[in-house]
C-alpha cells in the first residue's frame, strides 16, 4: 500500500461560525432547518475539498435530527472532520453547536454525516488521499463509519425487499389503528 498520499484528520478539520439573524427565522422565531442544512452542506464541502484537494459534491446525508431549537442571535458553530475515506468518497462528521453569548450557554443541536465524493477535471470521481488516524477517537470514528455503511446497506436491502413484497390487500389490516381513512374499494 502506498502511504505517500495520506493526510491527517486534523489537516482538513473545519469550523464555520455564523450569527443567526432574523431573516433566517421561521414564523415561530426559530431558525429554519433549511438554513442549518445549508450551513452543514457548506462545512462538509469545505472539509472534504480540503482533504481531497479537489472539488467535491454531496452524494448523501444521513439522518439529521434537530435536537434543540436555534434562536435568532445565537452563534452557530459547525465542526466538521473526515471520519472515513473510500476510493473517491469521504464521510464527513458534523457537529453543530449553538451559543447564546449573552448568557454564556452553549448547546449541541445537531449531528449528521455527509458522504462527499471528489471530482476530477473530467467530472469523474477522483481518488482521495488516505486518512492518518492519530488517536483512539479517530480510529473509533473510522470503524463506526464502516459499521454505519454496513447498516445503511442492510437497511436499503430490507426496505427494497419490503417494498416489493407488500401487497395492499394482505396488509390493509395494519391501517385499522392508524390515523387514515380508506376511501377506495377493498
Amino acid at each position: 500500500m502506498d502511504h505517500s498520499n495520506y493526510r491527517t484528520v486534523s489537516y482538513s478539520k473545519t469550523t464555520i461560525t455564523e450569527l443567526m439573524i432574523p431573516s433566517y427565522a421561521n414564523f415561530g422565531g426559530k431558525i429554519h432547518g433549511g438554513i442549518i442544512l445549508s450551513l452543514m452542506d457548506k462545512v462538509a464541502y469545505a472539509c472534504s475539498s480540503k482533504h481531497a484537494g479537489a472539488y467535491c459534491v454531496t452524494v448523501s446525508v444521513d439522518t439529521v435530527d434537530f435536537m434543540q431549537p436555534i434562536e435568532v442571535g445565537d452563534l452557530v458553530s459547525l465542526h466538521a472532520s473526515v471520519n472515513h475515506v473510500g476510493k473517491s468518497s469521504m464521510l464527513v462528521g458534523i457537529s453543530v453547536r449553538a451559543e447564546n453569548v449573552t448568557q454564556g450557554i452553549s448547546r449541541h443541536t445537531n449531528t449528521s454525516y455527509f458522504t462527499m465524493v471528489a471530482k476530477g477535471s473530467n467530472d469523474k470521481p477522483k481518488e482521495v488521499p488516505g486518512l492518518i488516524l492519530e488517536s483512539h477517537e479517530e480510529a473509533r470514528r473510522f470503524l463506526e463509519a464502516i459499521k454505519r455503511k454496513e447498516l445503511k446497506a442492510s437497511y436499503k436491502d430490507q426496505l427494497d425487499n419490503t417494498k416489493t413484497s407488500i401487497t395492499v390487500e394482505s396488509e390493509l389490516y395494519m391501517l385499522e389503528k392508524e390515523r387514515c381513512r380508506i376511501q377506495f374499494s377493498k
